[in-house]
C-alpha cells in the first residue's frame, strides 16, 4: 500500500486548461476530498482570455478586450476554487486558444516544476480526446503525462530546484454517454471545430472507466463553482432553472480513466481516487 507522510495530509491536484474546467469538469471531486482533508491544488494553463464575455465574442461591443477578461476569468477561477475548497489556485499564462501552439519542452518543465514543488499524491487532467476535442483540452492532456514522467527525474540544469517526484496515481476525466447526455441536454451541444472539421463529443464506453467518484453530496457546492463564472453565464443561462434531481444528474457521479497507478490495479472498478494509499 502506498502511505502520505505522517507530517502532511494527503494531496490531489488537477490540471486543467480554462478557467471554469474545474467546476464542470471535476468540482464535484474537488469538493468531495477537500471536505474530506484532502489538500487540494488547482494548476491553469490560461487564463481564457481568448473567450467570449457574457456572449459576445472579442472585438464585439460589449466585450472588454482579451487583458481586461483575463483578469476578470482569473478572478471568477478563483472564487470558484475557494468555493470548492481548493488550497491553491497556479496559472501558467499560456494564450488561451494557442495552448497547442506552446513549446512543448517549456510547457512540460512548467508543469513538472508545480508537481516537483506540491508533491501530489493523485493527478487529474482531461484524456487525450479533450473531451470534445478543444485543442487546448487535448494539448493539456499531452503536456501533463509527459511531465508526470519528467517530474520523476531531475529538473534540467537543477542546482537548488525541488527534487524529483513521482505521482502515486494518475487519472483522465472520462465521461460516460449518461453524463455527455445529462450535460448536453442541459446545457448545450459542445464541439470544436479545428482545421475545417468539427469534433464532437464522444463518450467514453462503460467497460473503460476504472473509477466513479460518488460527488451527489457536493452538486450545490459545484453549482455555486460554476455560478462564480458570470463572465460565461450565457452558456450556462439553462442551468439556473434545473432543478436539484437535474443538477445530480449532472455533477452526482464523476467518472475517470485510471491511466495508471503504482499501488492497486485490477479491472475491479474504484469508488475512490485515493484507493491504495492510506490516508
Amino acid at each position: 500500500m502506498g502511505a502520505v507522510s505522517p507530517m502532511r495530509a494527503p494531496r490531489l491536484m488537477a490540471v486543467l486548461a480554462h478557467p471554469d474546467d474545474e467546476s464542470l469538469g471535476v468540482g464535484g471531486t474537488l469538493a468531495k476530498y477537500a471536505s474530506e482533508g484532502v489538500d487540494v491544488f488547482l494548476l491553469t494553463a490560461t487564463r481564457g482570455d481568448g473567450g467570449r464575455y457574457r456572449g459576445h465574442r472579442a472585438g464585439e461591443p460589449g466585450h472588454p478586450g482579451s487583458s481586461a477578461l483575463a483578469g476578470i476569468r482569473e478572478a471568477e477561477l478563483r472564487a470558484a476554487a475557494a468555493t470548492l475548497g481548493v488550497r491553491e489556485v497556479a496559472l501558467l499564462d499560456y494564450q488561451d486558444q494557442h495552448l497547442d501552439r506552446a513549446d512543448p519542452r517549456q510547457a512540460v518543465a512548467d508543469i513538472a516544476g508545480h508537481l516537483r514543488r506540491v508533491r501530489p499524491d493523485v493527478v487529474v487532467t482531461f484524456g487525450p480526446d479533450g473531451a470534445y476535442g478543444h485543442p487546448d483540452h487535448v494539448a493539456i492532456s499531452q503536456f501533463t503525462t509527459a511531465a508526470i514522467v519528467a517530474a520523476a527525474g531531475p529538473a534540467p540544469g537543477a542546482g537548488t530546484a525541488e527534487p524529483p517526484h513521482s505521482v502515486s496515481k494518475f487519472y483522465y476525466i472520462a465521461w460516460p454517454d449518461s453524463t455527455w447526455t445529462a450535460y448536453q441536454t442541459a446545457v448545450r451541444t459542445l464541439f470544436s471545430t479545428v482545421d475545417g472539421v468539427e469534433r464532437h463529443a464522444t463518450p467514453w464506453p462503460e467497460w473503460a472507466i476504472t473509477t466513479v467518484i460518488d460527488t451527489r453530496a457536493f452538486w450545490s457546492t459545484v453549482w455555486q463553482a460554476v455560478s462564480c463564472h458570470e463572465s460565461q453565464v450565457a452558456a450556462y443561462q439553462r442551468l439556473k432553472d434545473l432543478s436539484p434531481e437535474h443538477h445530480t444528474a449532472l455533477w452526482g457521479w464523476q467518472s475517470f480513466y485510471r491511466v495508471f497507478s503504482t499501488v492497486n490495479g485490477g479491472r475491479a472498478r474504484e469508488t475512490d481516487l485515493f484507493e491504495g494509499i492510506d490516508r
